[in-house]
């Protein structure tokens, strides 16, 4: 095997239509009360436990919506990895999506770590395996009425289990992160910095 492998770039797009960020806080807000670890705001408990409850839904299905996108994001590297390290010999046939799954998820390089907390992701783990075993799941983000509510309040188990079954699909090599680098890219970033490049050719 190569001493070092430069795989393509992880290139994350935002998360555009379907509800805002404002649905999300209220969801937590909702969770949190719902739990007993925040007050309710003094309405009838059986009207404020229904509007509690809506609320959880519908945030939960905004976080649905956004891990379908980010999974598209990372099925599509796991794509280009595939590709990429296949056209450069015989070691590169051996690794499959699962092994850049496992990668990206368990051991990302040094430098997507730091960047990824810089963003103010805090589990990096648990949010890019549940994108990729969400995004096995759906093409899209499904109506929300189409949706039980079992899933909606639980998804997040299912999206553990979905991703465990991706990554059972096929036996993989574990890949090593000090012998393959990439760097991660806000869609935006990426493209402004292809533009500086090309205004220096």
């Amino acid at each position: 095997m190569a001493a070092c492998w430069q795989l393509p770039p992880l290139i994350l797009h935002p998360f555009n239509g379907g509800g805002s960020t404002n649905e999300l806080v209220e969801g937590s807000r909702a969770s949190l009360t719902l739990q007993g670890l925040l007050q309710t705001d003094g309405t009838t408990r059986n009207a404020d436990e229904y509007e509690l409850e809506r609320r959880v839904i519908v945030g939960r299905y905004q976080e649905i919506r956004m891990l379908i996108f980010l999974g598209k994001d990372i099925c599509r590297w796991l794509q280009q990895c595939v590709d990429f390290t296949e056209r450069s010999g015989e070691q590169g046939a051996k690794m499959s999506e699962q092994s850049f799954a496992s990668l990206v998820v368990e051991s990302p390089p040094v430098n997507v770590k730091k960047k990824l907390e810089k963003w103010g992701v805090t589990d990096r783990r648990a949010v890019f395996s549940r994108a990729i075993g969400v995004n096995t799941l759906f093409n899209s983000p499904p109506p929300l009425e189409t949706l039980s509510p079992v899933f909606l309040k639980h998804y997040h188990r299912f999206a553990d289990h979905a991703y465990i079954c991706f990554q059972h699909l096929k036996p993989f090599q574990a890949l090593d992160s000090k012998q393959f680098e990439f760097e991660i890219y806000a869609s935006e970033e990426y493209a402004r910095l292809l533009s500086e490049q090309w205004e220096k050719v």
